[in-house]
């Protein structure tokens, strides 16, 4: 049955889903976490393209209609490649939400920070972005690397990753920032944990998974996908277990949870 796929370097991109299930909440849903491949934020562009295509013909197969690729570094390096390989089929990518985090700026505020990988900080797709909108406007970039490593292996509140996180953050916090962009799907998930390092002061933090969910809403109206119950299934190459924890953790009943399986070809 046609449904909609999703797909990240891992657990990240569940912030997207339950976004999305939050507007579909009686769509076909079908997920695929690459962690046996990840992190793709330190990983080249090639690296990128190779496992996203891997991913895009999976969720196909799997009767996907429409293909959300809930993963800033595979948006900033392969979405366009892969919309001129599948001119067919609608894919909606997420960005750091830099326009509007600059848009509600005030007069007197801080520097606008932006955590992200350093391959999504480092792409065209991204100095675009921010040369679109960013202009004259005070503007931190953080790269985190190993942030998102940390967060798929470790987990969102092991010491380790929130040691990672601290460092990240420190600039930010002492540029007086007030509003942080996440630039990552994984970042979501210490949400808390920045609020908290930042000692409560005033802070928005600027996560553009419900705009990618709505855009996703918007075109999958104009597609044959009938109502499933809501079915969500599923499919990892890492921890079952991790994947359907931080599932929870968003809000998320999956159906299944199945292991991705690898096309030989398609080894990285």
């Amino acid at each position: 049955m046609p449904g909609i796929g999703v797909f990240d370097s891992g657990v990240g991109g569940l912030t997207v889903l339950a976004a999305l299930r939050r507007r579909l909440p009686t769509a076909r849903l079908l997920y695929a976490a690459d962690s046996a491949y990840a992190p793709y934020g330190e990983r080249d562009a090639a690296y990128v393209l190779r496992r996203s295509r891997v991913l895009t013909r999976f969720l196909l197969a799997q009767g996907a209609r429409v293909i959300v690729v809930a993963c800033n570094t595979a948006t900033a390096l392969a979405i366009a490649e892969l919309r001129r390989e599948w001119p067919e089929i609608p894919f909606v990518g997420i960005e750091p939400a830099i326009k509007p985090a600059l848009a509600a700026r005030a007069a007197g505020d801080g520097p606008v920070g932006v955590l992200a990988t350093p391959a999504t900080l480092g792409s065209d797709r991204f100095r675009t972005l921010l040369r679109q909108h960013a202009g004259d406007s005070a503007v931190l970039l953080q790269p985190c690397p190993g942030l998102a490593e940390a967060i798929e292996t470790r987990g969102p509140h092991a010491p380790g990753t929130l040691d990672l996180l601290r460092a990240c953050c420190a600039p930010l916090k002492a540029a007086g920032c007030t509003r942080v962009v996440l630039g990552c799907t994984h970042y979501p998930l210490l949400s808390d944990a920045i609020r908290d390092l930042f000692d409560h002061a005033p802070l928005q933090l600027l996560d553009p998974a419900d705009a990618v969910a709505a855009q996703a809403a918007r075109v999958a109206q104009g597609l044959p996908l009938p109502a499933d119950a809501g079915a969500l299934c599923a499919w990892t190459n890492g921890d079952a277990t991790r994947l359907q924890r931080v599932a929870e953790a968003c809000g998320l009943r999956l159906d299944c949870v199945l292991p991705l399986p690898e096309p030989a070809a398609a080894a990285a």
